[in-house]
């Protein structure tokens, strides 16, 4: 079989090509086109025809086959393809040569960045470059005491504005000061925070900031000035480091350390050193912490001596660059960029940001039983309802009680005294009220409501059972008619009034309706600085609204407000009472400051005439004593007396009546020196009636149907109306002079001493 040929697939093979070179052969029937299935078919015939039909040389030869191909595979010649024959490298030559980026592998993971999770990303300023060098010795190009100086503080209590003149006293005994120093309050003095801690005064040399700050657990002025500093610090829109033209600052913070001890001891100061720092302001001095109740102002005076010296001091002192803008407080975290949400897994940060718990996401309590508002209107009389309401029985309520007459809301309306309950569910405010009975003690707010919310359910409630303990302690007071004592227990009357902004509250209208459904009337009070509230106020029986000045410079003078638009925000309210509210029994509540508020009467005019209300309530002011030290400047001569606001309201009228308002005088109350201007549509057929008929109103409320306030009128009984001789003194009561009283338990003594005295002598 040596000469022998096989044909397979056409192609000649002899045996022996077979035999001694199988992979010549294989490489044969590989590198020909022929079919694949015909070359596997031909070895196979061959190798079994060789082995004489084994299997076992068929296992064997194939055995072999494979063997051969991993140990001679290089002997193998390798036949390029036909496409890769073809050279198109110079073709596509680029001319440059090209660097590709490293390829990251499939399985590589995204790389984390970083982000702070409290500031954001600043657009607009410039960002020292930190460095981690250490602190330097720095010397100012110019002396301190070249540096115009602010004294900044706030108080609620008088200490602060104390420890604050005492600094400023000290510095403008300085010699070498260029300028004198500037004592600036907070909450009276600084109109505008922006002013000085958004920008800086402009002046030859950098200006230097004191702040004397108390810490108070409770709300107070001191917290919107701490969010002005966080806010501007985060705003993007504006340099992220407006107070570095300054010279310096430094902070004295007071606090109790024995009430308010560990973190919130002095937390407010060292909020502000903390932000004024961020802002770009340098550290002059350390932060002075100082326990007022155990030697408070020595320590405090240490620290201003010692801060009077540093000022006369021109040697270098240890400055670190980085302190100014130090971020080193924010937490990090590290975050898929991908991703803006945060995931349960990341909440860790946030508790460990929260020293372990989420108590500091929750909103606190406005009043809480602990703190020193609570226990400042504990002791002004108040019943603390819940954590933001309160209540407080009236000297009028008492009055009553005792037959000797009610408050003037009886001359003008019809509302007994000792079935009326003062109530508010917000204990806020928004102003400072120089007139206010608080001295400024009770919270403050501007815009949002951020504490702990009750349920009106829990307000009533509490209102109610608040107010009903407070006449039970009235059992024993000698005069208490027995009648009335028994009626008492019977509320008919709400005046939403006492103090604070009960309007705030956000389930007023709630609160209202349950009023509504006892068939205790609602008189609503406002100051004028909530328009949305007040625009979203449902049906009351009568709707205050507080207009304390005419002007936007008086108002500021009267009211203090803490919102820098709060004259726009008046004259929104004033055309929600024309408009919206129109269908609401209106009163414009004005209260007379000499001094302050009653010069402009054309402005008062103009303000009635754009809100057109029902009817205005012109009082003068009660003084309540003075109190200097918490800003508030009323003194006895700052009392109209009757005969001057019997001449305002004269001078009102007369010009209303001139501009073609129909307001006319209808009703006075001369022993709370009130007097009611009524509008001419409440005086039907030639008769005053702004009475209120309540059963007529509940059952207009009960119909569902629309009503206004002519809808429920009554008639004023003659010894309420103007110019009448019982002056709005109801003639069934018992006139109770205290000053008369006075006098004759004097004469009473004197003529018993006198007769004792003509005894003695006799004898």
């Amino acid at each position: 079989m040596t000469n022998c040929e096989a044909h397979i697939g056409r192609v000649p093979i002899t045996w022996v090509q077979i035999l001694h070179q199988p992979h010549h052969i294989f490489c044969h029937f590989s590198s020909s086109k022929m079919d694949l299935k015909a070359v596997i078919f031909a070895v196979c015939c061959a190798i079994y025809y060789l082995s004489g039909g084994r299997v076992t040389f068929v296992i064997a030869a194939a055995t072999w086959y494979i063997y051969s191909q991993r140990g001679n595979s290089t002997l193998m010649p390798e036949k390029p393809s036909p496409i890769l024959e073809v050279d198109f490298t110079h073709a596509y030559m680029p001319h440059e040569k090209t660097v590709f980026p490293k390829a990251v592998p499939l399985s590589a993971k995204p790389k984390k960045v970083t982000r702070r999770t409290k500031s954001p990303k600043v657009f607009k300023g410039t960002k020292l470059q930190k460095n981690s060098a250490e602190p330097s010795l720095t010397a100012n190009t110019f002396k301190l005491t070249e540096s115009p100086i602010y004294v900044f503080y706030t108080t609620l209590t008088g200490s602060s504005h104390r420890v604050a003149k005492a600094l400023h006293e000290k510095l403008s005994n300085i010699d070498e000061l260029s300028v004198p120093p500037k004592l600036l309050s907070l909450d009276d003095d600084v109109d505008d925070l922006e002013e000085f801690f958004m920008k800086t005064p402009k002046s030859s040399k950098p200006n230097i900031y004191l702040l004397v700050l108390p810490s108070y657990e409770t709300d107070s002025p001191i917290d919107y000035f701490l969010e002005h500093l966080q806010e501007t610090s985060q705003d993007f829109r504006v340099d992220k480091y407006p107070l570095r033209p300054l010279a310096g600052f430094a902070v004295l913070g007071l606090g109790d350390s024995e009430s308010w001890g560990g973190a919130k001891f002095c937390y407010q100061a060292r909020l502000a050193d903390k932000w004024m720092g961020k802002l770009g302001a340098r550290r002059l001095f350390p932060l002075g912490q100082v326990c007022m109740k155990h030697e408070g102002e020595p320590k405090a005076y240490d620290w201003i001596n010692r801060f009077a010296e540093l000022l006369a001091d021109d040697e270098p002192f240890h400055v670190d660059e980085n302190d100014a803008v130090d971020d080193s407080d924010a937490e990090e975290e590290e975050i898929d960029p991908a991703s803006d949400v945060v995931d349960v897994e990341d909440m860790g940060a946030i508790i460990r940001a929260s020293n372990g718990s989420l108590t500091a996401m929750e909103p606190k309590q406005m009043v809480a039983q602990d703190s020193p508002t609570f226990k400042s209107l504990t002791k002004q009389g108040y019943t603390v309802v819940g954590s933001h309401s309160g209540v407080k029985i009236c000297r009028w309520t008492k009055s009553a009680m005792r037959g000797r007459g009610s408050c003037y809301k009886f001359a003008f309306y019809g509302i007994r005294s000792h079935l009326c309950m003062e109530t508010t569910p917000s204990l806020a405010c928004s102003n400072k009220c120089v007139f206010c009975w608080r001295h400024g003690t009770n919270p403050v707010a501007k815009l949002n409501w951020r504490w702990e919310v009750d349920p009106p359910e829990k307000v009533l409630h509490g209102a109610l059972e608040g107010h009903y303990k407070k006449i039970k302690q009235m059992r024993g007071v000698p005069g208490i008619q027995m009648d009335r004592f028994e009626e008492a227990f019977q509320v008919r009357h709400c005046a939403l009034s006492l103090v604070g902004e009960p309007i705030f509250y956000p389930h007023i209208n709630e609160f209202v309706g349950m009023l509504h459904e006892r068939e205790i009337s609602s008189f609503l009070v406002c100051n004028a600085q909530h328009p949305a509230n007040l625009e979203a106020l449902a049906k009351v029986t009568q709707l205050y609204v507080s207009i304390d000045a005419p002007t936007k410079q008086d108002l500021k003078k009267v009211d203090r407000p803490l919102n820098s638009d709060f004259w726009e925000r008046l004259i929104a309210c004033l055309d929600i009472l024309r408009t919206t509210q129109a269908h609401q029994r209106t009163v414009f509540r004005l209260t007379l400051v000499k001094g302050f508020n009653m010069g402009d009467i054309k402005s008062y005019a103009d303000m009635v005439e754009r809100a057109q209300p029902s009817q205005i309530e012109v009082k003068g002011a009660t003084f309540c004593g003075s109190s200097a030290g918490n800003g508030n400047p009323l003194t006895m001569q700052n009392i109209p007396f009757y005969d001057e606001c019997k001449d305002f309201v004269t001078s009102l009228v007369s010009e209303l009546n001139s501009r073609g308002q129909t307001y006319e005088l209808a009703a006075e109350h001369a022993h709370s020196c009130c007097i009611l201007i009524a509008h001419t549509k409440f005086h039907i057929n030639g008769v005053w009636h702004t009475h209120i008929d309540y059963p007529k109103f509940f059952e207009l409320l009960k119909s569902g149907q629309d009503f206004n306030a002519l809808d429920y009128v009554k008639e004023t009984p003659a010894w309420a109306l103007w110019g009448s001789d019982e002056a709005g003194f109801n003639p069934i009561d018992t006139r109770y002079d205290r000053k008369a009283e006075k006098l004759k338990k004097k004469e009473a003594r004197d003529a018993q001493a006198a007769h004792v005295q003509a005894i003695a002598s006799g004898m």
